[in-house]
C-alpha cells in the first residue's frame, strides 16, 4: 500500500491562494450569510451559461425540488428521468410529491435515451428531468421537442454539466430551469452549493423567494447599511440560501474555469490514448456540434473482457494509492426505490451494463504530470495482469 501522503484522492478541489484571500475577505467583512458576493455570483453564472437569472442555493438538490415546485409540480404528478444517477435526482422529485418513471440510457452516452421517452408519457406527465452524465449533454434538440409537443416542462440536472455546450449554447440557457452543483468534487466548488438558471422571470421571483423560508426580503435586505426593513412571509418557504463564504470561494473558481478545463482535456486525451489498446471501454467519441464540460472520465471494466471485476480493479488501485468513483450505482440497485417504484434490471439492460461496470478516474486539475502517470501505468498493469489470469 502506497504511504498515506502520497495517496491520490479522487475529486480533489483544486484551491489556489486567491480563493482562500477572498473567503478572508468575507470574514473580516463581518458579512458572512447570504449577500452581496452571492448576488455577484450568481450574476456570474448567468453571464458565463447565457441565462437571464441565476438563483444561488446550498446544493443542486435544493436546486432541483425547487425548479419542481415553481412549476407547480406535486402529488399525482409524473416525472421521467433516468436511473442512471445519483439519489438526489430522484429523491428530489419525491420530496416535490411527483412520481419518478426511468427511462433506460443510450448505451454510448449513458444519457438518457430521448427515443424511449414518449413510450412512458402518460396524462400524469408533466415535466422531463434529463442528467447530463459525466458532463456531456444530452440530446436536448429531441428533448425539448418531445416536450413542446407534449407540453411538458424541462428541468435539467447539470450537476456535473458547468461549461457544457450544445449546438452552439451552453448548457443553463436551453431549458426551463438548469441546476448545477458546486460539491467539493465538481469542476468548481463553493464547497457544498448549486445554482439554477432560468429564462423564466416569473420562475426565478418564485425561486429567490422559496429558498429562504419564504420571505419578502432577504438577510442583506434587511439588515444591511441601508437600514432595517420590515418583511412578510409570502409563502412556506425552505432554508436553501448559498452563504458569502461559499459564493467568495466560487467567485475566483469561475476565474479558472476556462483553464482548468484545458488541463481536464490534456489528461482526458492522455487517458483516452493511453488506454486505447486496453480490454476496457473509454468515453464514446464526443461530435463536433457539443462540448463535453468533462467532469468525470470513466472507463467500463468488464470480468469476461479484461479478466477482473469492477470492484476488484477499484480495491488493486487502491492498493496502489489511487483513489476512484462509481458513478453510479443504477436506481434500481437500491433496495428503497426497487421496493417503492416496482423496478428492476431487466428494466433498464444498458443501465445495468453500465452501472456494474464503470469506474471514475482521477481528473482534477489538481494532478501533476507524475501523478497522471502514475495513474495510467496502474490502471495498464492492473488490467494486464487481470488478462493474463483470465
Amino acid at each position: 500500500m502506497t504511504n498515506s501522503s502520497d495517496y491520490i484522492m479522487f475529486g480533489l478541489p483544486h484551491i489556489e491562494e486567491d480563493e482562500i484571500q477572498e473567503v478572508v475577505k468575507t470574514l473580516r467583512s463581518g458579512w458572512l450569510g447570504t449577500g452581496p458576493k452571492t448576488a455577484e455570483f450568481e450574476e456570474q453564472i448567468a453571464q458565463f451559461v447565457g441565462a437571464k437569472h441565476g438563483l444561488a442555493l446550498n446544493s443542486c438538490t435544493a436546486g432541483l425540488h425547487l425548479s419542481l415546485l415553481a412549476c407547480g409540480i406535486g402529488p399525482g404528478d409524473e416525472v421521467i428521468t433516468t436511473p442512471l444517477t445519483f439519489s438526489a435526482t430522484v429523491n428530489s422529485i419525491i420530496h416535490s410529491g411527483a412520481t419518478p418513471v426511468f427511462v433506460d440510457v443510450d448505451f454510448d452516452t449513458a444519457n438518457i435515451d430521448p427515443g424511449k421517452i414518449e413510450s412512458v408519457i402518460t396524462p400524469r406527465t408533466r415535466a422531463i428531468m434529463p442528467v447530463h452524465m459525466y458532463g456531456r449533454p444530452c440530446e436536448m434538440d429531441e428533448i425539448l421537442d418531445i416536450a413542446k409537443r407534449h407540453n411538458l416542462y424541462v428541468i435539467e440536472d447539470a450537476a456535473h454539466a458547468l461549461g457544457a455546450e450544445y449546438k452552439g449554447r451552453r448548457i443553463g440557457s436551453l431549458s426551463d430551469l438548469t441546476c448545477f452543483s458546486f460539491y467539493v468534487t465538481k469542476n468548481i466548488t463553493t464547497g457544498e452549493g448549486g445554482m439554477i438558471t432560468t429564462n423564466n422571470t416569473p420562475f426565478a421571483k418564485k425561486i429567490k423567494v422559496s429558498a429562504l423560508h419564504g420571505l419578502s426580503k432577504h438577510a442583506w435586505q434587511r439588515y444591511s447599511d441601508r437600514g432595517y426593513d420590515h418583511y412578510e412571509v409570502l409563502l412556506p418557504g425552505f432554508k436553501y440560501n448559498m452563504t458569502d463564504m461559499q459564493a467568495s470561494l466560487g467567485l475566483h473558481q469561475m476565474r479558472r474555469i476556462e483553464q482548468n478545463d484545458r488541463r481536464r482535456q490534456e489528461i482526458w486525451d492522455l487517458y483516452s490514448e493511453s488506454f486505447k489498446d486496453l480490454p476496457v471501454t473509454t468515453p464514446a467519441p464526443i461530435p463536433p456540434d457539443i462540448k463535453h464540460a468533462r467532469h468525470l472520465y470513466t472507463i467500463l471494466v468488464d470480468r469476461e473482457r479484461s479478466g477482473i471485476d469492477r470492484d476488484a480493479f477499484r480495491q488493486a488501485l487502491h492498493q496502489r494509492g489511487i483513489g476512484t468513483g462509481v458513478h453510479f450505482l443504477p436506481v434500481h440497485a437500491h433496495k428503497f426505490y426497487a421496493d417503492r417504484f416496482g423496478i428492476t434490471a431487466s428494466d433498464f439492460p444498458n443501465t445495468e451494463y453500465i452501472g456494474v461496470r464503470t469506474v471514475s478516474l482521477p481528473l482534477s486539475t489538481r494532478l501533476t504530470d507524475s501523478e497522471v502517470s502514475r495513474i495510467v501505468q496502474s490502471v495498464r498493469d492492473i488490467i494486464k495482469q487481470g488478462v493474463i489470469h483470465v
